[in-house]
């Protein structure tokens, strides 16, 4: 029986870019997430009798949401609620999922990269029925809806049963519990030639993939370990917990610093790898090197033709903003279009949609293609594999060939955590004060030639997104980024993304600080980071 319940609004649930993203005490305040779900379900129109598929990362606090979120949809009205056995999905599962079944739309419940626990965050992202985040037109809508909300649709019913694959119903809708890994491990088998990459581990290549105990493990040691024969402990902490072993689940060099101990020693696996708290993120290493994500976005695009769903080219490469132009170089060489567009996965879906581009990457570690609307962990992972297996070299030597062909761009991002949001506020007011004054001026030895404010204009709905990052561009490409992050859940995070372009082949092999050193000096010396915030060096490089 449905049942209305009456609530008072909360004034916090704007959705940032990843969705509602609070610590978990946030969501457990007596009817926070249902005034939420109710917001979203408030501002769409046309699911009577529909399909909503609901999954999330398996953070502590998943379950209970889950069955708040399968009796929510009873009562306002799907027709069918998809859940993940145990409540998981990846994002990019769940995006595939949306995709496969034709559903109006899913919820996703995940903080992504962010801790989990008791005290930690957790998330609520709406996504579309392409399977891709929802635009802002709706986040907007769904914020708007929840500073006026006064009640929410529920049923009184048990719990369903996560545990059990199988059907089961709630009122008139009817609930199926799936196998989270089997839509998404069918997928890659069409992208991919399983058969080279078995034929690899067979031959002996060693491999080290780190699921940070998220929400890959299931499907690394399903596709890794048990389709494509990679040795039994090959996938490592592979079982996800609600609170992630304690670590934080972000495939970087220092929350993987394991990882990236075991590659850069003499016994070293060929390959190495890790995934994120959701499954959207990779860490991508080889035998003593690590390659950055912007250089991992450009030479996947540079190789993707030697996987079978790939064989036929690319119709166009999109980057986010501040990820290195390294990728610009192989639109061009390949003779296709560059799309730079502000950083949030959503700004992809339409580029995707509208056939215009086949890969997708940001610096934050994330990667994708058409296959889904979701960046995609164990895609990227999946697709370099298949890339050693064909090329028959290491990923140094790989990566190597590559720089020599299309010159080296280094790049690195600074990260300031947890910054008073004020004062973060007040830094990017500074900054974007003096954009007119900069150009012709210098810094550090380096001559400014431009400096803006990123605004994009979506080619294919044509509509404009501004303040999306200051630029700071150099004489000879070089280039600083400033912007603040909308993934944290406690103050500001400012990031500054350092990018050096080089092509003579003697400074090639430098040390990436080595080659930033006058660019770091110069980004402190005209943002005042120092002043603004207090701190003496970033928290996180990556």
């Amino acid at each position: 029986m449905i049942r209305t319940v009456a609530t008072t609004p909360y004034g916090d649930q704007k959705p940032g870019t990843s969705g509602l993203r609070k610590k978990v005490p946030v969501f457990q305040q007596e009817n926070y997430a249902e005034n939420f779900i109710q917001s979203v379900f408030d501002s769409l129109e046309g699911f009577a009798g529909t399909t909503l598929v609901i999954g999330g990362d398996g953070r502590y606090h998943n379950r209970e949401v889950i069955q708040i979120a399968m009796r929510m949809a009873a009562a306002n009205g799907f027709g069918r609620v998809i859940v993940g056995q145990g409540g998981i999905l990846s994002t990019p599962a769940a995006s595939n999922v949306i995709r496969k079944h034709g559903a109006f739309g899913g919820l996703v419940l995940s903080a992504s990269h962010n801790p989990g626990g008791p005290t930690e965050d957790f998330g609520i992202k709406y996504n579309i029925g392409n399977g891709g985040p929802a635009p802002e037109r709706i986040t907007d809508a769904v914020f708007a809806r929840s500073k006026v909300i006064d009640r929410y649709l529920t049923i009184d019913a048990p719990d369903i049963d996560l545990d059990r694959v199988g059907t089961f119903s709630l009122g008139t809708t009817t609930i199926e519990v799936i196998d989270p890994v089997a839509d998404y491990a069918a997928l890659m088998e069409t992208l991919f030639d399983f058969a080279a990459i078995r034929a690899m581990f067979a031959g002996g290549f060693r491999m080290a993939f780190d699921a940070m105990h998220a929400v890959t493990g299931p499907y690394a040691v399903e596709i890794l370990e048990n389709r494509l024969g990679a040795a039994p402990g090959t996938v490592r902490n592979g079982v996800p917990l609600p609170d992630f072993g304690g670590h934080h689940p972000d495939p970087n060099l220092v929350h993987a610093k394991e990882l990236h101990d075991l590659m850069m020693s003499p016994d070293a696996p060929d390959f190495g790898a890790a995934s994120d708290g959701d499954g959207d993120r990779n860490l991508i290493i080889g035998r003593g090197i690590f390659v950055t994500p912007s250089d991992s976005l450009a030479m996947l695009a540079a190789n993707a033709h030697l996987a079978p769903g790939y064989a036929g080219g690319l119709k166009g490469i999109a980057r986010s903003m501040p990820t290195s132009a390294a990728a610009d170089r192989v639109a061009e060489r390949l003779g296709v279009e560059l799309y730079e567009t502000p950083t949030g996965w959503k700004f992809f879906g339409n580029l995707l949609d509208a056939g215009m581009a086949t890969i997708c990457g940001e610096e934050s570690a994330g990667t994708g293609s058409d296959h889904v609307r979701e960046k995609d962990g164990l895609w990227a992972v999946l697709l370099w594999l298949n890339i050693l297996a064909v090329r028959r070299e290491s990923m140094k030597a790989i990566a190597a060939a590559y720089w020599a062909d299309y010159g080296r761009n280094y790049y690195a991002r600074h990260d300031y955590e947890a910054v008073e949001t004020d004062r973060a506020n007040a830094l990017m007011a500074a900054l974007r004060d003096r954009l007119a004054a900069l150009p012709g001026t210098t810094v550090q030895g380096l001559t400014i030639a431009f400096a803006d404010d990123f605004s994009y204009t979506d080619p294919v709905d044509g509509s404009v997104s501004r303040n999306q990052g200051v630029r700071i561009g150099f004489d000879g490409g070089s280039r600083i980024v400033f912007r603040l992050s909308g993934t944290g859940t406690e103050g500001a995070t400012i990031r500054v993304y350092l990018e050096r372009y080089e092509a003579d082949p003697s400074l090639l092999a430098q040390e990436t600080p080595d080659a930033l050193a006058d660019l770091i000096l110069a980004a402190d010396e005209i943002a005042g980071i120092g002043r603004f915030t207090g701190r003496t060096g970033p928290d996180v490089v990556t």
